[in-house]
């Protein structure tokens, strides 16, 4: 049996392109279990349709697996209609697009079969049983169609220590084409010549912490799980020694989720000696009046950014969100990093149904007045998640599959629950971006200023 493994590419028209872990992971798993398998990576080939289809036509396999967030339903939608076009054979279909929306998947896709939850073991009985034609039945975490109604199986069991995983086995993909592309996730200001930055994603945790409103992702509910330090430096040694990787993103919901975990950090890449710059998600408030030389400290191990979430300062707002913060937590971490040499980016939601004109410009402001350009989006209610069951409650979103079409990034207006028209909303964002960006001289064309990592992105690669 041979298996087709697609990386579908989320963000066809952006010129960026980053190493998708997760994928990486189920297909070292396929690999490690002995399966023939060919990987197909439409994000680095992004192939016109007609290509899609020749390959299709032209290659035999007989089982296709791949993964996307919810927001690519569109995107599933149509590779799943292509491959039934030209072949008879399971599909199947992981992450939050099986994970949050499993009826309108199997109902209105031509997915066959769900992978719920975490599916390192999942996908490889899967593959058994559609190899050994046993029962689908007994394999635990997919849903599939059975007398019309989606059929869940047990729930699988999740793994409890993340050491026990193997090594994503890269070569599976092509890595120096990604190096290259993911350069351009690196914010500035950059630590060497930006055409000397070898940079790669490292997962160290699954799941969050915390369980904010708006956010979707296929460990919610589910305990968070951490990779010990050694397990982590043994990873970026062998980038380092076979990529030549001198920086790494902790591409995680949350990396640095307490000042214990901070000095596991500092201490084990004091300890090794690991020379490399770094960036990472750490939690809000975590670095208080009298962390400074802590700070400095982080920094003197590679760490260059630290990425936050202010979301909002208006404290209704940030109780509808779930989140536990104040904007002088805010605050007093962003001044502390300033001080310390270490960036710090965060990342604004505007479009709750609280917000007003004053709201928007108390939060822009706060930006502004701290000297750090926001990454800004607007709501978009993800299925499995609070926001969307009350778009759903008021009518925001009449038809799912309409909306779920309708869906892409954040930074693109979908949905309207407040009382301040689209264009008006949009207006504020841009004139306040327009002001940090000529306070921090950013040279941000008006284009740029919402969707700032495509548009930066193509400038680099221009002139490199």
């Amino acid at each position: 049996m041979k298996v087709l493994i697609i990386n579908i590419s989320l963000r066809p028209k952006s010129d960026k392109s980053i190493f998708p872990i997760g994928l990486a992971y189920i297909a070292t798993a396929i690999k490690n279990a002995g399966f023939d398998f060919m990987l197909y990576d439409m994000d680095l080939l992004r192939p016109s349709q007609e290509e899609l289809e020749d390959f299709i036509k032209n290659n035999d396999f007989d089982v296709v697996a791949f993964g996307c967030l919810v927001s690519g339903y569109k995107h599933v939608k149509s590779l799943a209609k292509t491959i039934k076009k030209y072949k008879n054979v399971p599909i199947i279909a992981g992450n939050s697009v099986a994970t949050s929306i499993p009826e309108i998947l199997l109902k209105k896709t031509k997915v066959d079969i769900g992978v719920y939850s975490e599916g390192d073991i999942t996908i490889v009985e899967l593959l058994s049983a559609l190899k050994n034609k046993t029962s689908l039945e007994d394999v635990k975490g997919i849903f599939f169609l059975k007398n019309g109604e989606v059929f869940f199986t047990k729930p699988r069991e999740m793994v409890h220590n993340l050491d026990s995983l193997p090594f994503i086995d890269y070569d599976i993909f092509d890595v120096e084409k990604y190096i290259k592309s993911s350069r351009a996730e690196v914010s500035e200001p950059y630590p060497l010549e930006y055409e000397k930055i070898r940079m790669f994603p490292v997962n160290t945790a699954r799941g969050c912490i915390f369980n904010c409103s708006f956010c979707y992702h296929v460990f919610k509910n589910k305990r968070y799980r951490f990779r010990s330090m050694e397990n982590i430096g043994q990873e970026i040694k062998l980038l380092q020694k076979k990529y030549g990787i001198n920086y790494i993103i902790f591409y995680d919901e949350l990396t640095l989720f307490s000042k214990e975990r901070v000095r596991e950090f500092i201490d084990y890449f004091k300890k090794e000696n690991l020379n490399f710059f770094w960036a990472a998600d750490c939690r809000a408030g975590l670095f208080k009046e009298g962390d400074l030389e802590f700070a400095k400290e982080l920094k003197s191990v590679g760490c260059q950014v630290l990425g936050y979430s202010l979301e909002s300062t208006n404290e209704e707002i940030l109780k509808a969100m779930n989140k536990f913060i104040t904007m002088d937590d805010f605050v007093q971490q962003t001044k502390i990093l300033h001080q310390a040499g270490i960036t710090p980016v965060t990342s604004l939601v505007i479009g709750y149904p609280q917000e007003t004109e004053e709201t928007i410009n108390k939060t822009f402001q706060c930006c502004y007045d701290n000297d750090i350009y926001p990454s800004t989006g607007y709501l978009l209610p993800q299925p499995g998640t609070t926001m969307y069951e009350y778009a759903l409650a008021v009518g925001a979103i009449k038809d799912e599959e309409e909306y779920l079409l309708k869906m892409g990034d954040r930074q693109d207006f979908t949905i309207n629950l407040t009382n301040i028209k689209q264009e008006r909303m949009e207006e504020l964002a841009q004139n306040h971006l327009k002001r940090i960006n000529d306070k921090l001289k950013l040279g941000l064309s008006h284009d740029q200023l919402i969707k700032t990592g495509h548009y930066r992105q193509k400038e680099k690669e221009n002139a490199t």
